[in-house]
């Protein structure tokens, strides 16, 4: 007992100096031991994320499986697109002439100029006038040509449209002279199926899995694709359009999803971007079939059959192995893991197998709630909201000034389908040397230029609408339409990385419900731009354009670069609000980010623990009170 009364005396007998430097020297002890514990408990964390990376990388790279899984998000993209912009082409407006068929009742060996030279007056400079006729009158023939008719009146019997070749929508429903449909309000219905889409299938997929979402948004394509080619009236049109434009987006963010999650290193962003590249590949073939085919009806007939072809998904489509677990399915994640083993003649190390258990509750447990509660995940959505706005915003506002140049619909988007593919091929190589953050800034930055020089470019005329086509020299609407297609080159290459950097940002337990919320303010920010542009608000559409730049570029900077780091899962992975740690603790585990990965408990429990192994030597009474009053007390030094 003699060792423990010097033990117990000792310390009070050091000058105060030795004592101060002692006391400081433990301090930085206790940090470093801190520190060191927390590295260690964030290695255990990675390391069990490497493992599953690990199993992904002994199936091999890019296999046979993975090529298949790739192939089958091309062929829907494909057809994405023709849905999407197949209205482009199905509401050209044809020059409508009253129907007098009337006059064939006393004259039926007429031809079809002379019943119109007879039955429509002409404008001033010698055309006929569209929505005029001349009042019927009971005379016979020869009266009506010898005298003439006077007395005209609003057409009374329809349309005809003698100089069109195509049957459009326009002309099947007659939508002229008053009954004129604003094509705003079509783009307006796809944006608004857009964004009620991307709400919903994003919260089924991360509920119910990548498999059971893309199954629903094909069988969306084929009753609302499909069926817009029997519509019998412009209500039902819009209403199937509305439905089709849903299942876009369902299967756009659940082919994105389930190629980041099966896919590892390069090859995720090379297949996501390879992806986005049929979209163009998709406006080019509605382009050469809306030339070649005279009907809208048969338009969608021959693009709604190809979606039948999908059919065969039900069996050959895989589950995402990351969602399976997140959700505690486990031994169905293994078999799809072995099956995929099997497409690619490799084998899985039943070492790798066997360590895969499910997560606890906290990390599966997740809802579109947590991107409001988690200060991080609530600074990653308010970005990729920021700039998928701004990109929206500027990418319909250019899509729409195409149309003030006068140039051949078929050409047009021809020529700009053309651009886009090598715009988005580009992004790969930009992406992997220069990283993924600041390469679509500085795209978005490009794009969204070219869009406020093309909103404040001179139209040499104080009306405030905006008349280029008709009041700019040629060598200056060039220039334009030059900056136009510019800016649309560069937002185009934005958005096929702006699909792979949010899918790498987001964890697995909400990432379609993350995607989808950056498509929605994307197709907000469209509709805004229709909305403006529609009402002539050019310098407020103009001021949108650059405060939503600055905010997204700002933004941006916060976000961390996602260029070879491995997929996030779980929210764990996020640093979270403590609720049961003190607030100094609270302080410096949200001050380091290497802490972000110990939840609160662990990190108390542990401390605790260390404390009591670093003070191994026996303890007298007096020792005991002060380790239990240590205890009691508020962590705030780290371990003895």
């Amino acid at each position: 007992m003699a060792r423990e009364g010097n033990f117990k005396t000792e310390p009070h007998s050091q000058p105060p100096s030795s004592s101060s430097n002692q006391q400081e020297a433990g301090e930085h002890l206790r940090s470093w031991s801190l520190e060191k514990l927390l590295r260690k408990l964030k290695a255990t964390e990675t390391d069990l994320d490497d493992k599953f990376t690990s199993i992904l990388n002994s199936l091999g790279h890019f296999g046979t499986f993975q090529q298949k899984l790739v192939a089958l998000t091309l062929l829907p993209n494909l057809l994405s697109a023709f849905f999407m912009f197949a209205d482009i082409f199905v509401f050209t407006v044809p020059k409508p002439y009253c129907n007098t068929s009337w006059i064939l009742a006393v004259g039926p060996n007429l031809t079809e100029a002379e019943q119109l030279n007879l039955t429509l007056p002409r404008d001033t400079n010698g055309s006929f006038l569209t929505c005029l006729m001349y009042v019927p009158v009971t005379w016979d023939l020869d009266d009506i040509i010898q005298f003439g008719l006077n007395y005209t009146q609003s057409c009374s019997n329809g349309w005809i449209y003698p100089e069109s070749k195509r049957r459009s929508v326009i002309n099947e429903f007659d939508l002229v002279c008053g009954e004129e449909l604003n094509r705003e309000a079509v783009h307006t219905t796809i944006l608004a199926g857009l964004l009620i889409g991307s709400l919903t299938f994003g919260f089924i997929s991360d509920k119910l899995g990548r498999y059971t979402s893309i199954l629903l948004s094909i069988l969306g394509l084929m009753i609302f694709g499909f069926g817009t080619a029997f519509v019998g009236n412009l209500n039902q049109y819009l209403f199937f359009r509305f439905g089709v434009s849903q299942a876009l987006v369902g299967f756009s963010i659940n082919s994105v999803s389930l190629a980041s999650e099966w896919l590892v290193g390069e090859h995720r962003a090379h297949a996501i971007i390879l992806g986005q590249c049929f979209y163009p590949l998709g406006i080019m073939l509605l382009t050469a079939l809306a030339y070649s085919v005279p009907h809208w009806r048969l338009l969608f007939l021959l693009g709604g059959s190809l979606v039948f072809s999908l059919i065969f998904y039900i069996c050959i489509l895989p589950e995402s192995p990351r969602w399976l677990m997140m959700k505690g399915q486990v031994e169905e994640a293994k078999r799809v893991l072995c099956f995929a083993a099997r497409e690619n003649k490799k084998n899985i190390p039943l070492s790798l197998l066997g360590k895969l258990h499910a997560p606890g509750k906290k990390a599966t447990k997740a809802s579109v709630l947590d991107f409001y509660n988690n200060r991080q995940l609530r600074k990653v959505i308010l970005a990729i909201g920021c700039v998928g706005f701004t990109a929206g915003h500027s990418y319909f506002t250019l899509s729409l000034k195409m149309r003030d140049f006068d140039m051949n619909l078929y050409i047009s988007q021809m020529v700009s389908a053309m651009m886009e593919l090598p715009a988005r091929l580009g992004s790969i190589f930009l992406f992997e040397q220069f990283g993924r953050k600041w390469t679509l800034a500085v795209i978005l930055l490009q794009g969204t230029f070219m869009n406020f020089l093309v909103l404040n470019f001179p139209s040499g005329t104080d009306d405030p609408k905006l008349g280029w086509s008709c009041c700019l020299p040629t060598d200056l609407k060039s220039v334009v339409v030059l900056m136009v297609f510019v800016g649309r080159f560069s937002l185009s290459a934005w958005i096929a990385g702006f699909f792979t950097y949010t899918a790498e940002l987001l964890p697995t337990v909400l990432r379609t419900t993350g995607l989808g919320l950056g498509i929605l303010a994307w197709a907000s920010g469209a509709i805004l731009s229709i909305t403006l542009i529609n009402q002539s608000l050019t310098p407020l559409s103009s001021s949108l354009c650059l405060i939503s730049t600055i905010c997204s570029l700002s933004l941006c900077y916060m976000l961390p670069e996602t260029y070879g780091q491995p997929l996030v899962d779980s929210l764990e992975h996020y640093c979270l609000h403590p609720r049961t740690m003190s607030d100094d603790l609270d302080d410096d585990l949200t001050a380091d980010h290497a802490l972000c990965d110990v939840t609160t408990e662990v990190a108390k429990n542990t401390i605790l623990n260390v404390t009591m192994n670093l003070n191994p030597r026996p303890l007298n009474n007096t020792s005991l009170k002060a380790e239990e009053k240590f205890k009691g007390r508020r962590v705030t030094e780290g371990p003895r």
